[in-house]
Formats: structure tokens, C-alpha cells, sequence
């Protein structure tokens, strides 16, 4: 199961004080060109990106279960969780709202701004971004999963396009590729043969890693009683 992206209005300016996408990381990019030489990991030269939307509007799709107020902090203690399993990895947050922003920079996260809706379009965004501070790969993760362990391990992967499924191995609940070259993002139903397919048809070397604290995400009931969160009196 794939999160729905719900983006909230996008302010029409970038607000005092929000973090602004982060200039290119000529240090990194020199890191990068010598880390056959120098031996760097792949953990130098990756960075995570989260695509957040507005907590308050977070998890429609729970809304007999769960009250505005439960979703929305369920919303923000998953996000906590997966922001806290990717260090001590650079996570780049893309949202488009003033209060997921604060709350990234608050965390000390980059935060990129989501210039056009949908979840495909922030994945790109942050891509993007993560490509101009100078990381030759970047993995994106989604913020509902509630058991996330540490993602540092995904990024030791970093020689081919990893992939890993939701537990129906229908949905992608990470996807670690490298910033250069061409690649669109395919979530969505499916999306997990999707991007199998995308990453085949752009000549990447694909592998599929099963990691079972990043299968779970939170779109429905059954995966709340899976999580062992409970509804009752919210």
C-alpha cells in the first residue's frame, strides 16, 4: 500500500526563517569523485528523502477509526520514528507545508520545497535536491512506518537500485537510487512492479530487499491492529 500525497495549498511565498533547498555540496561532489581513491562508503554519498504532507490532513483514509487529532499525531510519531531510523544519514523533507517545514528544520533536516502536488513530484523534487548538494544517491522513504529500524543499512547497498516492497509487496516503501540519470517515479497501485519495471527499462541493476520493519505502513485499519496501535477512545 502506497500513503496518499495530499498536499495542502502551497504558500505562494517561501515564509521567514523556512529552509531553502540546499545549494550544491562542492565538498561532497569532490568526496564523490574520489571515493574510489579514498575509500569513502556508500553511506557518504547518500542522503534520505521523506515527502511529508500536513500532519493535520494526514491519514484521510483512517477517519472512522481514528479522530483529526489521533491522526494527526499518529502522522508525527511516525515521521519522529523514520526521521530518527535514518541517521545519521542527511534527510532531505519535502513538503509544502509551514508547519511540517518548521518541524524538519526543528529536527535538523533539509527541508525542499514542493513546488507542484503529488507524491511522484516531491519524490523528483527531492531527488533533485539531494542531486545538487552533491550525493550520488538518494533514498526515498515513506514517513508512516511505524516500526522503521536503522535505513543506514539500505544505503550499503548503494551499487544497484534497491527496492523494498510493503508486506502485499504491492506498494514501495523505499526505493534507494542513484541521482544521476534519468528516472520517474511511479507510486501508485502497484508501484512496486511499477518501479521494478522503471529501474529495468533506465538499464539499472535492480535488487529487491525485504526488510520487515519497513514493510508496514499505516493506510487502514488492519495495519493499525498489525502495528498493535489502539483505536479505542480515539
Amino acid at each position: 500500500m502506497t500513503p496518499p500525497w495530499c498536499p495542502t495549498s502551497r504558500p505562494r511565498s517561501r515564509r521567514r526563517g523556512q529552509t531553502a533547498i540546499p545549494r550544491p555540496n562542492r565538498r561532497l561532489q569532490a568526496n564523490e569523485r574520489a571515493r574510489g581513491s579514498r575509500g569513502l562508503s556508500a553511506r557518504d554519498t547518500t542522503a534520505v528523502v521523506m515527502p511529508i504532507k500536513s500532519f493535520q490532513t494526514a491519514k484521510a483514509r483512517l477517519a472512522e477509526t481514528l479522530s483529526l487529532d489521533a491522526r494527526a499525531a499518529l502522522a508525527r510519531r511516525c515521521a519522529e520514528t523514520v526521521l530518527r531510523a535514518a541517521r545519521p544519514l542527511p534527510v532531505f523533507v519535502v513538503c509544502d507545508d509551514p508547519d511540517v517545514a518548521a518541524w524538519a528544520a526543528a529536527h535538523g533536516a533539509s527541508v525542499v520545497a514542493a513546488e507542484r502536488p503529488g507524491l511522484n513530484e516531491a519524490a523528483a523534487a527531492g531527488r533533485e535536491a539531494v542531486r545538487q548538494a552533491g550525493f550520488a544517491w538518494v533514498l526515498t522513504v515513506h514517513s508512516d512506518l511505524p516500526n522503521a529500524g536503522s535505513l543506514g543499512s539500505l544505503a550499503d547497498e548503494a551499487s544497484a537500485a534497491v527496492i523494498v516492497p510493503d508486506r502485499h509487496h504491492d506498494g514501495t516503501n523505499a526505493l534507494l537510487l542513484p541521482t544521476a540519470g534519468p528516472f520517474t517515479y511511479r507510486y501508485g497501485p502497484a508501484s512496486f512492479a511499477a518501479h521494478r519495471k522503471e529501474a529495468a527499462d533506465r538499464g539499472l541493476a535492480i535488487r529487491v530487499v525485504e526488510r520487515p520493519d519497513l514493510a508496514l505502513d499505516l493506510d487502514t485499519l488492519d495495519d493499525l491492529r498489525e502495528a498493535g496501535i489502539d483505536v479505542r477512545g480515539n
